[in-house]
Formats: C-alpha cells, sequence, structure tokens
C-alpha cells in the first residue's frame, strides 16, 4: 500500500519535456497524462496548461468519479502550490481509492499507472516555465513579482 514516503515525485523539467512531447505527437484524442492541481483560493495566476483544477476540499467527493475519468492516462500527476501537504495528500488518497476499486473487482481495462506529485509544486514551476505560454496558461507575473505567495 502507498505511503506518503513513497510516492515517486517528478520534476518540473521533467514534467515540462513530457508535456512538450504529448504536444507535438498530439494530432486527436488525449494525452497520456493528467495533471491535476488541488490549489483551493490560491488557484490565481497561472495554472499548468491543461491541468484539472480539482480544489483539495472537494477532492474526496470527487475521487470515484476521478478515477474512472482517468482511468486510461498512464501518468497522473498531483500538484499544490508547494506539493508539501495537499498535492501529496491527494495521490495518496488517489491512489488508495484505485486500489478500492480494483479490489472491487473494477481492475479489468485499467491501465497499469504511475502517480507523481510535482516537485516544488506550482510555485516552483512558475519560477522557470510562468512566462511559457505552452507550458502555463492564465500565468498573472505581478502576483508572483509582488509576493502574494510569499
Amino acid at each position: 500500500m502507498a505511503t506518503i514516503g513513497t510516492l515517486q515525485r517528478l520534476s518540473a523539467a521533467s514534467l515540462s519535456q513530457t508535456l512538450l512531447e504529448a504536444q507535438e505527437r498530439a494530432t486527436s484524442g488525449d494525452p497520456t497524462i493528467a495533471i491535476i492541481d488541488v490549489r483551493d483560493d490560491d488557484y490565481i495566476g497561472g495554472h499548468i496548461k491543461g491541468s484539472l483544477n480539482i480544489p483539495s476540499r472537494t477532492l474526496d467527493a470527487m475521487l470515484p468519479t476521478l478515477v474512472r475519468q482517468l482511468q486510461d492516462k498512464q501518468t497522473v500527476v498531483f500538484h499544490c502550490a508547494l506539493s508539501q501537504q495537499r498535492g501529496p495528500a491527494a495521490a495518496l488518497r488517489y491512489l488508495r481509492e484505485r486500489e478500492r476499486i480494483a479490489g472491487e473487482g473494477g481492475k479489468d481495462g485499467v491501465v497499469e499507472q504511475k502517480v507523481f506529485v510535482l516537485d516544488r509544486g506550482f510555485v516552483g514551476w512558475q519560477e522557470v516555465y510562468g512566462e511559457d505560454e505552452r507550458l502555463t496558461e492564465g500565468y498573472r507575473k505581478e502576483l508572483w513579482e509582488d509576493g502574494y505567495w510569499g
């Protein structure tokens, strides 16, 4: 069974490379990766392009739906602002929900999945990729420069 200590981390550099490669390949259909942003009221100032915002306060109610929605993805990446609490907790709850559903016989047709936590969260992401419109949407540099998150 997964624990906070066994969760795998993914660097912003690795994620950006994966997303850019997926953009080059994608002519139709969904990419094989899903990014779940669990920021709550701090979900302003930008987000990773193509990510899905599911505020951490609503995650428990959304988990069964989310597991079904992402069942064909090969990779799922969770993050919050810093990926120290909400992101890892969400990834762990997601993994446990997948295990629960599989234990109830729902494993048929479910692809093997790698679940990661984005290292340093969106704060780390925006430092490098905030202004890269291929990778980040809705970026508001002034919010980050003015120490809004500080």
